[in-house]
């Protein structure tokens, strides 16, 4: 009943979105995105829960623009001595309610993310020994041994309004039904209107006093959620909708800009798209059956599907576990490409035949394009001589399967960012046996080596030894196959002309990691 209710107000929110009258804002925005929205900073794990974060609160550092690496963010600055990392508090920083950014507010947002134990939690999980306010502006945070990603991991560390948050504590619950209703952030941006199911509106901070906002930028900013690829061309041909998400099918994406009232903005940036294999569910907990997928996998004709114009593409190819640009990346192994022969060697030596159990392949209901990469994965596994089935779920409902492997898809296409500028954010949770099971973990890998290798890339401080430590880690990945190395995402968005995104446009300004560049107050409405 709870799903029917949710597909019926989704249809009834689309309906009304298609009737509905342009905003009366001088200068709105309207975007979208496949899932749900979670505004609360300590649960947040998807692409659309760091577009709301990075512009709701502020982190101390945040991803470098134009380059690799970190910059100053809500500190102005900082020290390294051993173990011991200070930042100074910039001159000024407030929070949207008015009250003062201070180092308490610091230490109250991380222990809150320890407590709650979600989000990016996983990141700092035994790393650090001690956090302290020195004063109003100083915070220091000491670690337990070497901790390579360290100031790397930092951006997903949301500053919250600690005054306000304790007010609205209940029983105990770290202000968490609060924070997923409204906003505590020196972000450029509050909430003023939030329906995770359907839409959430948000409004420029008065008290924001961060890096410098566009005149131009939009004055109110509405993230839908879950609309179909039909609404949104409707609605961008309209006028009334102004940037699509990045999961529209490659034709829709090619038809708004023929229409000649869209332009096109690629977004790159540590993303792969990863067909999970149930390493715990037969016959796929055998590594000649995994194997044997990635070798009838048809990378070739997946690339052909992901073009969108002749010099854009929602996708490249990828040799590893690891996207270009970080640590581990093997640029010099040849990409992948479709074995028949070999795939039907490492079948035989599989403990099962193909036909002993049926293959439950999902692809994500949110997401139309996947369907197609499921249907070819359907015609080639079959090939084989196993039995495929191709089931459309809800993001929703893949959430709650994969936190079990018993419930789990045997296969499912999903795409996992790196989560900070750094190798370790992406690896450490997809393939940590000590992380708790996620959308990010729908493999269920444990290994010792693998965990071995990535405990290793946590505490080597040497960049040169750090790279070859994930070089190996790629080379144990490929080897164990807990998932099949689709394509390296790149996003592909429709914006409507008089919409400018110039984080998207331009190499300099570019964040290095995706969803970071989706900074509503660099944004430009110019009619």
């Amino acid at each position: 009943m709870k799903n029917l209710t949710r597909l019926g107000l989704l249809a009834c929110s689309t309906a009304m979105l298609l009737a509905a009258p342009v905003t009366a804002q001088e200068r709105p925005l309207r975007l979208d995105e496949s899932a749900v929205g979670e505004i609360d900073p300590a649960k947040g794990t998807d692409y659309a829960d760091t577009v709301l974060g990075v512009n709701l609160y502020e982190a101390l550092v945040y991803p470098k623009q134009g380059g690799a690496g970190v910059q100053p963010w809500l500190a102005s600055d900082w020290t390294i001595d051993g173990l011991d990392y200070t930042f100074t508090i910039r001159d000024g920083a407030t929070f949207a309610s008015g009250n003062p950014v201070t180092a308490a507010d610091v230490v109250y947002s991380f222990d809150r993310l320890m407590a709650l134990g979600q989000g990016p939690s996983s990141l700092f999980e035994g790393r650090v020994a001690g956090i302290e306010a020195v004063d109003d502006s100083t915070v220091k945070i000491t670690l337990t041994e070497a901790f390579a990603p360290f100031l790397a991991s930092l951006v997903q560390l949301s500053v919250v309004d600690s005054t306000l948050a304790r007010e609205h504590e209940v029983d105990g619950d770290h202000a968490s039904a609060w924070l997923s209703e409204t906003s505590a952030g020196s972000g450029a941006y509050v909430i003023k209107e939030h329906d995770p199911q359907i839409e959430t509106v948000m409004v420029p901070n008065p008290n924001y006093t961060g890096q410098a906002m566009d005149d131009l930028a939009p004055d109110e900013v509405t993230y839908r959620y879950s609309l179909e690829a039909s609404t949104v061309r409707a609605l961008m041909s309209r006028g009334e909708h102004d940037i699509s998400s990045l999961w529209l099918p490659p034709e829709v994406l090619k038809a708004m800009e023929a229409d000649g009232t869209v332009h096109l903005a690629a977004e790159p940036g540590g993303t792969g798209e990863y067909i999970m294999l149930n390493t715990q569910r037969p016959p796929l907990d055998d590594v000649h059956c995994r194997l044997a997928l990635t070798y009838a996998y048809d990378y070739a004709t997946t690339l052909q599907l992901l073009a969108v114009t002749d010099d854009m593409a929602q996708g490249i190819a990828m040799n590893g576990a690891t996207p270009q640009g970080l640590y581990g990346a093997d640029l010099d192994r040849p990409m992948p490409a479709q074995d028949m022969e070999k795939a039907k060697e490492e079948l035989a030596a599989c403990q099962y035949a193909p036909d002993e159990y049926e293959l439950d392949l999902a692809w994500i209901a949110e997401v139309p394009a996947r369907e197609r990469l499921a249907l070819l994965m359907q015609a080639t596994f079959t090939q084989l001589g196993m039995n495929v089935k191709v089931t459309r779920t809800p993001w929703a409902l893949i959430t709650q399967q994969v936190t079990e492997p018993a419930t789990a898809p045997h296969a499912i296409e999903i795409a996992v960012s790196t989560r900070t500028p750094d190798t370790d954010s992406l690896m450490y949770n997809m393939y940590s046996s000590t992380v708790p099971h996620t959308w990010m973990s729908a493999s269920y890998l444990a290994d010792d080596e693998v965990d071995g290798y990535l405990e290793a890339g946590r505490t080597e401080t040497d960049p040169e030894k750090r790279a070859e430590i994930y070089r190996n880690l790629n080379g144990r990945l490929r080897d164990l196959a807990p998932a099949i190395y689709a394509y390296e995402f790149t996003g592909v968005y429709g914006i409507r002309n008089g919409v400018e995104v110039p984080n998207l446009m331009d190499d300099s300004k570019r964040y290095s990691i995706s969803a970071f560049s989706m900074l509503f107050k660099d944004m430009r409405v110019t009619d």
